[in-house]
């Protein structure tokens, strides 16, 4: 092996080409699918036609049988032929070869530009010598845009030549077709005095360019691509380790890549599969981001492992897919869990921790019935804790097992009857060690656009009871959100002007505005009602209400002097400043209040939020 391996060999690339096409070259499936962009693409390309030197590429030799699944590069032909080799490092190269060799790619065409050929003046060329290029491509009306790029002549307008005319197999009267397509506009009629002239000019022309495409045909197909190899007696375990050690992508590995790998090696199961029908199944999960940590971190929690590093690459693979179809529902289940507390994607989730861990909970829980009912409260109480308080800023993966742990008690045992002493062994529920914050701190927490926990805890506690947009009155959900904004509830440039920070969560609303921006410094009800379509005052109210937000104290923040004019430097700040001191405070009263109960599984209202009793009028 080490003999076999130690030193690289060279392959010509028109030989990795005829192992694509004929199905010899295959990649283990564990592999993770293209990830090169067109600058990606376009860099490797010019480094082949310019013959330049690139890294080595891994292959596994494939003796009696393949070691791994495999799967074909990505629209190569599928013969069925027997398989001799395995990609194990190189698939990103290899696949742009092909596919760009192919102009098979949705999005874009690629072209060798050659500036000899490029009729338009020095000025107007792309480049100097001689490269790669490509044009973006789309659908308009049922035709393929831009027209010209599927014109030879348009093409060799723009001193353009596709780039499948360079691929290494008999291509010549393909070739042939193609250069009498893009100068037939040339040719002389046969009355023409001038007739031999240009026909003999048009064939010289015609000559230099196939000259030219020959010469980088054989550039193309004699560039030495290199590689090591494996033998086939290699163990997969150590196939694996190799792979791991000398991936290139430009991407490091993640350990979803090696669960994968490791998944599929002991027993057969394509982990990706799993995921895509996940996602296509329950695709409600996806809107808390990429699902492949998600999934590990899950069933490392099922099995009772950190979800980590060492707790992933500690499961039981077998049991992983044996599993399977329970976790996948439970993902589901978390994620209309969370949609439910008013939490609705991966942009407004305070901490992604909660996501595993309740899911890992409901594979414990029935659909309905009363362990399925007090089990949301239980859980309820679970992620709210985890959004207000400090308990995972730090050693995140061990508390989080250790609080799975403590909820799966319950929820085997006496969740039913559970009391609140049997919701503080919960330890992200121990008030002793991991109290909720205070109003006071409430009121200086950042803008929650960002990934702030806290932030983003607070602008979830005022979306809880609908967050009715202002403009339309429709409720917050995943879809309405994709149209909304984070606007100042006290406008920034009225606090500005008084030398006020803004950029609080507490100031925040998420809402539909106009497209206008250029409205200046106005008091808060005025710069709302400049921005949204109004509706009756009470309508209005109401909506506010369900931000955590009061109408009339708004409506009472005016900042104009006696002569009507707006109040500027020390006697601005001398009223704004205690004036949104207030609004600061009353309005982290409702949350703490709301995020109170919530922290403990209740089901608050906006009367307790607002500190009223039920039933009664503010």
């Amino acid at each position: 092996m080490l003999q076999q391996s130690s030193s690289a060999r060279d392959r010509q690339l028109s030989d990795w080409y005829e192992r694509i096409r004929t199905g010899q070259l295959k990649l283990p499936r564990f592999q993770r699918f293209e990830a090169w962009d067109r600058g990606r693409i376009v860099g490797f390309l010019n480094t082949v036609i310019q013959n330049l030197p690139v890294g080595v590429t891994l292959l596994l030799e494939v003796g009696d049988g393949e070691k791994f699944i495999s799967r074909y590069v990505k629209t190569a032909p599928e013969p069925g032929t027997r398989v001799t080799e395995h990609l194990l490092d190189g698939q990103q190269r290899l696949t742009a070869l092909w596919r760009s060799m192919h102009n098979n790619y949705e999005g874009e065409k690629y072209f060798v530009y050659f500036p000899e050929f490029d009729p338009r003046g020095e000025e107007s060329r792309e480049a100097k010598e001689v490269c790669i290029t490509y044009q973006g491509r789309w659908e308009h009306k049922g035709n393929r845009r831009p027209v010209w790029a599927d014109s030879p002549k348009g093409c060799l307008d723009r001193g353009l030549v596709p780039l499948e005319l360079l691929r290494p197999e008999d291509v010549s009267a393909e070739i042939s077709h193609w250069i009498a397509d893009a100068t037939a506009h040339l040719e002389p009629a046969d009355d023409a005095p001038d007739a031999m002239r240009r026909f003999k000019e048009l064939t010289t022309r015609r000559e230099q360019l196939r000259g030219t495409l020959t010469a980088l045909r054989e550039r193309v197909a004699h560039f030495n691509l290199p590689y090591l190899a494996l033998p086939a007696a290699t163990d997969a375990d150590v196939a694996l380790q190799v792979f791991v050690n000398m991936n290139t992508n430009s991407k490091p590995l993640s350990m979803f890549d090696l669960t994968v790998a490791k998944v599929e090696g002991e027993t057969g199961e394509s982990l990706h599969d799993h995921q895509e029908h996940l996602e296509e199944t329950y695709p409600q999960a996806t809107r808390y981001g990429d699902l492949s940590s998600p999934i590990l971190q899950t069933a490392a929690l099922v099995q009772g492992q950190p979800p980590n590093q060492s707790g992933i690459a500690a499961m039981d693979k077998q049991a992983l897919v044996q599993n399977w179809t329970g976790m996948e529902n439970a993902i589901a289940r978390a994620a209309d869990f969370l949609a439910r507390q008013h939490v609705y994607d991966a942009a407004r989730l305070p901490t992604n921790v909660v996501f595993p861990v309740v899911a890992a909970c409901l594979t414990q829980v029935p659909v309905d019935g009363d362990l399925a009912g007090q089990a949301e409260r239980l859980l309820r109480a679970y992620v709210w804790s985890a959004f207000f308080t400090t308990r995972y800023e730090g050693a995140v993966s061990t508390r989080a097992l250790q609080d799975y742990k403590r909820l799966v008690e319950l929820l085997n045992g006496s969740a039913v009857a559970a009391t609140a002493k049997d919701y503080a062994s919960v330890p992200v529920m121990n008030r002793v060690e991991y109290p909720l914050p205070t109003g006071e701190q409430l009121m200086r927490v950042g803008w929650p656009k960002g990934s702030d926990r806290m932030a983003r805890a607070v602008l979830a506690t005022t979306l809880y009871f609908g967050g009715w947009d202002f403009a339309d009155g429709l409720p917050a959900s995943y879809q309405s959100l994709q149209t909304r904004e984070y606007h100042h509830v006290f406008p920034d440039a009225l606090l500005q002007d008084a030398d006020i920070e803004s950029y609080l969560a507490l100031n925040c609303a998420l809402i539909t505005w106009k497209t206008n921006r250029k409205i200046g410094r106005k008091d808060p009800l005025e710069y709302i009602k400049d921005r949204v379509q109004w509706s009756s005052e009470a309508e209005v109210g109401q909506r506010f209400e369900t931000h955590l937000l009061d109408y009339k104290e708004l409506a009472a923040a005016h900042y104009v002097g006696t002569d009507g004019q707006p109040l500027k430097g020390a006697a601005l700040a001398q009223k704004l400043g205690p004036d949104f001191e207030r609004f600061l405070e009353r309005r982290a009263k409702r949350v703490a209040r709301t995020a109170g109960q919530l922290a403990q599984g209740d089901i608050p209202t906006l009367g307790l939020a607002f500190g009223r009793a039920e039933g009664l009028p503010a």
